[in-house]
């Protein structure tokens, strides 16, 4: 007997407080912090907004109500992605 179903993500992913300066993204055991002075988007977005993150793939994650994507590699590693947006 298997306990794990093909197909199916179990990864824990939420966010889980924000504060005016960012927000914390938790992914299974390990939380990423997201600050709204690099991801200015987020700035003026609703809490609920920001609560609604889906994973679409293995470290990818999207906002829609926001149509915001971000990858964990660029919060482990933000010098490896120096573009960022400016309004």
């Amino acid at each position: 007997m298997s306990l794990s179903l093909d197909g199916i993500n179990i990864s824990l992913s939420e966010v889980t407080n924000i504060t005016h300066l960012g927000f914390w993204l938790l992914v299974d055991d390990k939380e990423y912090f997201v600050p709204f002075q690099d991801y200015p988007a987020f700035l003026n977005a609703n809490i609920s907004q920001i609560y609604n993150v889906q994973e679409t793939g293995p470290g990818q994650y999207y906002w829609p109500d926001l149509d915001i994507d971000i990858e964990l590699d660029a919060l482990e590693n933000p010098e490896q992605y120096p573009l960022q947006f400016r309004p």
